[in-house]
């Protein structure tokens, strides 16, 4: 009790500066905390954990490496390109260089087999995807609005704009398809609990799943937010990674062919993190068909504007039409082959994944090696996997999936080698748990192995939780699992 007199010590930080609003405490950095300490490498640490929560495309590095090295005078850092050192250092604009808007236009369109155009005076800069989506949100919402999201997603919006994530519940039934059915129960649960929808955002091709959404549900979606009169975000930085029929359908498509709907609340993200292998140069991208988003998420682009000299070097290099096209089809080719090698190596001991074709991940089934369907369960197979096969991956909590056992694989940032060492290891692991998981037994590849990892235990609510961004479970969330 506070005596008479005694000053209150005041708060001189803020919430954000004291709260664990980056969620650093979810499944999702714990794994990346077991790989920073203890990675594997071929040669150094062959028992250590392989990196398989990271969904970076590094398949196709040599290719730019092969560009830079044959197009020196597009960086402003060489002996060629130095001659434009002074103007780019001292250049820097909300708009961005005309160069690289263009660029980026024609690049979106070829990634989407020049079926649709875009304008490059739309095209705003951001500090990579999870910047174009904050600036968006902080466009569309207010503070306690909510976006709905359908089920698994991976998201990370509310820490700084104070939005609400209200899931659209998708299940395995059907491969985790986005139905009218399932947007019109979340959207009316919503209001029963007094909670403004604002927009819906999807995810195509789905991270993380890996699939695409086929027209006709792409069609429903535009006139389920037509007829709600609320906004839809389409996350689409994942549209150059699609290796497989079906092909890929942008939104841009359906507004094209669909004059009758409102384009204001139409607008695209995306990135060249995923589809050019970049995302050390932080280029995300706002593509708003609302004049009104584009000025307001143009000027919020200046706490998160991508530099004048990675402008530059991209803008070259997307203009190389030829690059562009070898690229593409290569990088689709080592996708594709990647997929089946890794898919092939879990058949071989039963190891189910949802069928997809796009991205850089696998959604894997493992419900057949938990002792009950149950969080809990999830968790405790997925603290084994960290701990004694060594690998990395995400549990489907951390993407506020509906049912447990699923887990996301990422399979592209990695060399052969260590695909191979990561097959080996599950496919041990899994030929000695067919019945029944057996935590504490130790792994005949990993005999040698001393080192044991902790993990604090934790409740329900701390696991249900985005990979990134937190998410206060609300009664909408807590109801669907």
């Amino acid at each position: 009790m506070m005596m008479s007199g005694e000053q209150v010590e005041p708060q001189l930080l803020s919430k954000i500066a004291t709260g664990d609003g980056h969620a650093e405490h979810s499944p999702y950095f714990d794994g990346w905390k077991a790989y920073e300490n203890d990675p594997f490498h071929p040669t150094e640490n062959l028992n250590g954990v392989i990196q398989m929560g990271l969904a970076e495309n590094q398949l196709t590095a040599d290719l730019i490496e092969e560009w830079i090295t044959n197009n020196p005078e597009a960086s402003i850092c060489t002996p060629e390109g130095v001659r434009d050192f002074r103007a780019l250092a001292n250049f820097q604009d909300y708009h961005g260089l005309p160069e690289f808007r263009n660029a980026v236009a024609k690049f979106m369109a070829r990634a989407r087999g020049n079926r649709v155009r875009f304008d490059p005076d739309r095209i705003v800069m951001s500090g990579g995807a999870t910047g174009a989506h904050e600036v968006t949100a902080f466009c569309l919402a207010d503070p306690g609005d909510a976006f709905l999201v359908p089920t698994p997603f991976d998201r990370d919006l509310r820490w700084r704009t104070g939005v609400q994530l209200v899931p659209v519940v998708c299940e395995s039934s059907n491969n985790f398809k986005l139905t009218r059915t399932a947007l019109e129960a979340a959207y009316e649960k919503a209001k029963e609990n007094n909670i403004r929808v604002k927009g819906l955002l999807i995810t195509n091709p789905s991270n993380p799943l890996g699939t695409i959404m086929d027209t006709e549900t792409l069609t429903s979606v535009v006139h389920f937010i037509n007829e709600k009169r609320i906004h839809l975000i389409c996350d689409e930085i994942y549209a150059g990674t699609v290796f497989g029929e079906p092909g890929f359908t942008s939104i841009a498509e359906i507004i094209q062919e669909h004059d009758n709907n409102n384009k204001d609340l139409i607008h695209i993200v995306y990135s060249l993190s995923k589809d050019l292998g970049v995302p050390g140069f932080r280029v995300g991208i706002i593509y708003s068909y609302n004049d009104s988003v584009v000025q307001c998420a143009r000027k919020m682009s200046s706490f998160g504007l991508v530099s004048t000299q990675t402008q530059h070097l991209l803008a070259s290099m997307l203009s190389d039409e030829e690059f562009v096209d070898r690229f593409l089809s290569e990088s689709a080719k080592r996708l594709a082959r990647r997929y089946r090698v890794f898919t092939r190596g879990l058949g071989q001991v039963g190891i189910k994944c949802l069928q997809s074709n796009a991205g850089l991940f696998l959604w894997m089934d493992l419900r057949r090696l938990m002792k009950n369907q149950t969080w809990e369960a999830e968790m405790e197979l997925w603290r084994t996997i960290i701990n004694e096969v060594k690998i990395n991956v995400s549990p489907g909590s951390s993407f506020h999936c509906c049912e447990a056992g699923w887990f996301r694989v990422c399979y592209a940032n990695m060399d052969d080698l260590a695909v191979e060492v990561a097959l080996t290891r599950i496919r041990s692991f899994v030929r000695q748990n067919m019945e029944a998981m057996v935590p504490k037994k130790r792994l005949c590849w990993q005999s040698s192995l001393k080192l044991r990892l902790s993990f604090k235990t934790r409740n329900l609510d701390e696991i249900i939780m985005s990979p990134h961004s937190p998410m206060p479970q609300s009664p909408l969330v807590q109801a669907t699992i």
